[in-house]
């Protein structure tokens, strides 16, 4: 269990990151409008991923590494959360329901590196 199955890429600008994505690669993007947040589902040959409206400033180039957020697929949403706080990280977006798929949060690292984790659920709403 505990690997990485889905990967994220954060944008400013999702309209123009999915022209960028669909030029290059040829992947499929369907908006998910029922989501908090803009949100993009991106249909791959491999793994499949999403594309989603950044929550923060883009940031400059000097500041190092602006990559991609990797979700981590779990086995109980809670209990990792509960792991990852009581280890000295912090929610970034708390738990949300991707309606009939899973569960998905998001936290930083001790370093304020963005990942995610999702369980998943049929049920959740």
């Amino acid at each position: 269990m505990n690997t990485i199955a889905y990967f994220e890429i954060q944008s400013s600008n999702p309209t123009r990151e999915v022209k960028f994505y669909q030029s290059i690669f040829g992947w499929n993007f369907i908006k998910e409008e029922a989501f908090p947040i803009e949100y993009y589902r991106i249909e791959t040959k491999g793994m499949n991923g999403g594309l989603l409206k950044r929550p923060t400033k883009t940031p400059p180039p000097e500041f190092g590494t602006n990559a991609f957020a990797n979700s981590i697929q779990v086995e109980n949403f809670d209990k990792t959360s509960d792991l990852i706080l009581k280890n000295g990280g912090k929610v970034a977006l708390p738990k949300f329901a991707i309606p009939n798929r899973c569960w998905q949060g998001y936290f930083l690292d001790s370093d304020n590196n963005v990942f995610g984790i999702f369980e998943v659920n049929e049920n959740a709403k």
